[in-house]
């Protein structure tokens, strides 16, 4: 190479790593798929008053404040007529301040009243507390869901045999159910399904609910006998005591226990060939 020849410097860019930022998950506004439609509101409870007023104004009696997770400010609301937000950090100007109240447990609000709509369903403390939002198709789908069990329960019922029902509408009907026919005990366990279908599942998947039943009967039979103070089981022959039971516990449902145990079971055969 010659001595005055010039040399070229060849500049290579280094590539560049682009390292993954991290994904910010952002909190949906409450607002976010907000509907505008009628809406109504019910009491929560049994009671019906003829009227309600709902707090609708920040006091030191009743706070009515409300959380913001995207300011990550707590927020005061009030309901005025005149404004478009229930933020009163947000509202301007004079504000027409207004009571919202229940008639007989219910409030209707109309679609063109979103400030009140939106405080309602999304910024009042009271919200599922002392009032709820009618939503139909969460009522559809709570309505299903019984008529479902109610169909579990009533199938059930019908396929039961008569002792095992008998032994259920003892646990509501008491020694009652003594007098029924078959045909009257098939007619109200079919009714105690359909009126209460949970519990009448719940005494139906119970074992115990059959051995009180088994119990109950040996004694109206004078094969056992309950002692005057309901603390012990006695042998209805000679009143030689068979079990003492636990204090403060149901006769019958410490009976049912003890039929399960190694005495019990020899003696529950005993009573059983006594009743067929």
């Amino acid at each position: 190479m010659a001595k005055n020849a010039k040399t070229t410097e060849v500049v290579v860019d280094e590539p560049q790593v682009i390292k993954n930022q991290p994904i910010v998950k952002k909190d949906p506004h409450p607002e976010d798929g907000w509907e505008i439609k009628d809406r109504q509101y019910f009491l929560v409870g049994q009671k019906t008053p003829l009227t309600y007023t709902l707090p609708s104004k920040h006091t030191q009696r009743y706070p009515l404040m409300y959380f913001d997770p995207i300011t990550g400010i707590q927020k005061t609301i009030r309901f005025a007529t005149n404004q478009a937000s229930p933020f009163v950090e947000e509202q301007k100007g004079e504000v027409t301040l207004q009571h919202v109240t229940f008639l007989d447990g219910a409030l209707v609000v109309p679609k063109h009243m979103q400030n009140l709509q939106k405080l309602l369903s999304l910024y009042h403390p009271g919200k599922d507390v002392r009032y709820t939002e009618w939503k139909p198709v969460e009522a559809a789908k709570d309505e299903l869901v019984d008529l479902e069990l109610e169909i579990i329960a009533l199938n059930a019922a019908r396929d039961i045999d008569t002792e095992h029902a008998e032994a259920i509408l003892r646990v509501e009907q008491g020694s009652d159910v003594s007098s029924l026919t078959s045909k009257e005990i098939r007619r109200d366990v079919l009714l105690f399904a359909k009126g209460n279908p949970k519990l009448f599942i719940d005494l139906a998947n119970d074992e115990n609910v059959q051995l009180r039943n088994f119990g109950i009967k040996a004694r109206e039979a004078g094969i056992i006998k309950l002692s005057q103070n309901q603390r012990e089981f006695l042998w209805g022959s000679n009143d030689r005591k068979l079990l003492t039971i636990p204090y403060e516990e149901n006769p019958y449902s410490a009976l049912a226990a003890w039929f399960k145990t190694d005495e019990g079971v020899e003696i529950f055969k005993m009573i059983d060939k006594k009743l067929s």
